[in-house]
């Protein structure tokens, strides 16, 4: 049985805002990668991991909302890895039973809401990832680049 190796990163933007009132808003964001470890191409079954998005904000911030880009596919329809001119198709979700797919709200995408997060303190959001199975590629690393954005 053959093994395929499947990598992918979430590169994440960090942003922090600044607004002219007295008591300004602002928030980080950062990322852990969503990393699929071994695709087996013979395996009937979808391969599954998770990565985690972290923001903080302070008391300021209200209505946090994170989307997350394409990637170099383009569209949120089927995200792709690519290891050269291979590529690897996966997406990535914001619930566990993987039938939401992250995104910017559009194209039937669902983004993070969260209204009055909490003030100075550290939110872990899972990002749930998943290679559909069936997919016939060559060994080796496959990788693709997403940014995560946190609007306030």
């Amino acid at each position: 049985m053959t093994w395929k190796r499947a990598l992918f990163a979430i590169v994440v933007l960090v942003g922090i805002l600044h607004a002219s009132e007295a008591s300004a808003q602002s928030c980080t964001i950062s990322a852990t990668s969503v990393n699929f470890g071994n695709y087996n191409v013979f395996n009937a079954s979808d391969t599954d991991s998770t990565g985690t998005v972290t923001y903080r904000c302070n008391a300021a911030a209200n209505n946090i909302t994170v989307f997350l880009s394409t990637g170099a596919s383009g569209s949120f329809a089927l995200r792709l890895m690519s290891k050269g001119a291979e590529v690897l198709g996966y997406n990535l979700y914001t619930d566990a039973g993987r039938s939401a797919v992250w995104g910017n709200g559009t194209s039937g995408t669902s983004v993070y809401f969260r209204a009055n997060p909490p003030n100075n303190q550290n939110v872990n959001v899972t990002v749930y990832g998943r290679v559909p199975a069936g997919q016939d590629v060559s060994a080796g690393t496959f990788s693709d680049t997403v940014t995560a954005v946190i609007n306030f």
